[in-house]
């Protein structure tokens, strides 16, 4: 019904960049957050980025001044543009949305993508 897929991940050397995407289709009635969480090997997944309907951003400590997260509304896909990579940002990186469907827009659900890995190289 609602799918996110991501894509951009791969392989980069310590201090490269790269730009995830990542689009949402289905019954999507509107957005209220996209964001980006990240997973390392054996580790709990975290936040990395928000960005709220009303544009407001909310980064985690590690990423502030080097990754900017943006969106577009019109197309449902939010950009993650991550700057002086780091061997510390390697994860498995996860697009979420909470969103309403048309089927029942006073509802808030959460969707997960199915990841995209991003490896940093010392």
């Amino acid at each position: 019904q609602v799918q996110l897929v991501e894509s951009g991940g791969g392989l980069v050397q310590a201090g490269g960049s790269l730009r995830l995407s990542c689009v949402a289709s289905g019954s999507i009635f509107s957005i209220d957050v996209m964001g980006w969480y990240r997973q390392a090997p054996e580790k709990q997944r975290e936040l990395v980025a928000t960005i709220t309907s009303g544009d407001s951003t909310d980064y985690a400590e590690s990423v502030k001044g080097r990754f900017t997260i943006s969106r577009d509304k019109a197309k449902n896909v939010v950009y993650l543009q991550m700057d002086s990579l780091k061997p510390e940002d390697t994860a498995v990186y996860y697009c979420n949305m909470q969103c309403r469907t048309r089927t029942s827009p006073y509802v808030i659900n959460n969707y997960w993508g199915q990841g995209t890995q991003v490896t940093v190289s010392s």
